[in-house]
C-alpha cells in the first residue's frame, strides 16, 4: 500500500530520499524553502569528492553501496553526475598503508605510488611521503546531482515544490501534519526531515533527541588551472608534511582546482546567512597551493562558503522517531553517500531498521 510521504528539504539528501521513495511507489511531496540551485545550504556548487577510501571499513562498505546507485541515477535522470578519474591519498606512510589494507580487504583496486611517480603522472600535484591511487573514485557535480535526484523523482511521480518554507511538523495519530509558513497543512503518513544546517532549530518529532549539531561556514577556494578537469581528487593527510590533526582535500572542477581545510570554520546561524571570507584562511590556502599544487594559479583564487553540519562523533544521523525520519550531520564527508542515504531513509519509512551507527540515541 502506497504511503503519502512529505520530504522537507530539497538538498542532496532530501532529494535522494524523494527519488528512492517515489521509486518504491510512495506518493511523495518534496518541499524546499529556496529556489532551485540556491547557495544557502550544503549541497550547491560544481564539485564534491567521491571516494571509497576510508580507514573505517564501515564507510568503505557504504561508499561501495552508493557507487552503483549514483550510476543508476545518471541513467534514470539522463544526466552526467559522477566522474571516476580517481583519488590520490597521500601523507604519512602508516595512514596510507591503512587505507590500502582496508580497500584491499574490500576487494577494491589500488596502486601505491611514490611522490615522484605522482608528480610524473599529474605534474600539477605534489604528494607527501607516501601515496595511494584508487581508480573507483573521483568527483560528483553537486548542483547536477541535486537536480538529477529531483528529475528522477519527478519521473517516478513525485511532486517537487520550491519556495515552500515549512514552519513545523506535528504528530497526528500514526501520521503527521506538515505546516508551511503560509499555514498550508499537508497530511502525511510519514515525513522525512533533511534540512541540513536548519536541523537544530527545526520543530519536528524526534529532533529533541538529536545530538548537539555544530553548524559552521567553511571556506574552500578554487584555483585556476588549464587542465583542472584532468586532475584526480586528492586528500592530503596530516602528520608528515602537514601538522598532525590537519588535512587538506581537493579536486578538479569546472571552476578550477578546489582545495579546502576540513571543518575549521566559525559557528553560524544559517537563518542569518552569516558567511564572510576569512582572509587568514584564504592566505593559508594560497600558501598551500603554492607549495603542493604547482599546476594551479595560487595567486588568483575564487572563494565561496558553504555550511557544514557536524555531529560530535562525525557519524551521521539517519533515524526514525514515530512518523518522522531525520537525516542530519552529513557535512564534511557525507555528499558521496547521498545515493545510499536516500535508500536508507526509504527503508526507515517502510519500517525497516537503519544502521545502529546512525541512531540518534547513540548519544
Amino acid at each position: 500500500m502506497a504511503r503519502r510521504v512529505v520530504v522537507v528539504g530539497g538538498g542532496v539528501m532530501g532529494s535522494s530520499a524523494a527519488w528512492h521513495l517515489a521509486s518504491r511507489g510512495d506518493e511523495v511531496v518534496l518541499l524546499e524553502q529556496f529556489t532551485p540551485g540556491h547557495d544557502r545550504g550544503s549541497s550547491y556548487g560544481s564539485s564534491r569528492i567521491f571516494r571509497l577510501a576510508y580507514a573505517d571499513p564501515f564507510y568503505v562498505g557504504l561508499a561501495v553501496r552508493a557507487l552503483p546507485l549514483w550510476q543508476r541515477l545518471e541513467e534514470e535522470a539522463e544526466a552526467e553526475v559522477l566522474t571516476l578519474n580517481g583519488v590520490v591519498d597521500h601523507g604519512p606512510a602508516a595512514t596510507v598503508r591503512r587505507l590500502e589494507d582496508v580497500l584491499g580487504a574490500a576487494g577494491r583496486p589500488t596502486l601505491a605510488l611514490t611522490p615522484a611517480e605522482v608528480a610524473e603522472r599529474w605534474p600539477g600535484l605534489r604528494a607527501d611521503t607516501a601515496a595511494l591511487f584508487h581508480p573507483e573514485a573521483g568527483r560528483l557535480h553537486a548542483d547536477r546531482a541535486v537536480a538529477a535526484f529531483q528529475t528522477a523523482a519527478r519521473k517516478r511521480g513525485a511532486q517537487v515544490r520550491h519556495g515552500v518554507k515549512v514552519a513545523r511538523v506535528t504528530v497526528r495519530g500514526t501520521g503527521a501534519d506538515v505546516v508551511t509558513a503560509e499555514e498550508e497543512v499537508i497530511a502525511a503518513d510519514a515525513v522525512v526531515v533533511a534540512v541540513g544546517g536548519w536541523t537544530p532549530q527545526f520543530p519536528a518529532p524526534g529532533n529533541e533527541g538529536l545530538p548537539a549539531l555544530r553548524v559552521t561556514a567553511e571556506q574552500p577556494a578554487h584555483f585556476p588551472a588549464a587542465d583542472a578537469l584532468e586532475w584526480p581528487s586528492f586528500i592530503h593527510h596530516g602528520g608528515a608534511g602537514l601538522p598532525e590533526g590537519s588535512g587538506i582535500y581537493g579536486l578538479g572542477s569546472v571552476d578550477g582546482v578546489k582545495a579546502g581545510f576540513h571543518g575549521i570554520g566559525p559557528v553560524v546561524d544559517p537563518e542569518r546567512d552569516e558567511r564572510v571570507i576569512d582572509p587568514v584562511v584564504l592566505r593559508n590556502l594560497q600558501e598551500y597551493a603554492e607549495r603542493w599544487l604547482p599546476g594551479a594559479d595560487h595567486a588568483h583564487p575564487t572563494t565561496k562558503t558553504c555550511l557544514y553540519t557536524t555531529t560530535p562523533d562525525h557519524d551521521f544521523v539517519i533515524d526514525r522517531s514515530g512518523p518522522c525520519t531525520v537525516l542530519a550531520g552529513f557535512s564534511g564527508h557525507g555528499f558521496k553517500f547521498a545515493s545510499a542515504v536516500g535508500e536508507l531513509a526509504a527503508d526507515l519509512v517502510a519500517g525497516r531498521p537503519g544502521p545502529d551507527r546512525f541512531a540518534r540515541t547513540r548519544f
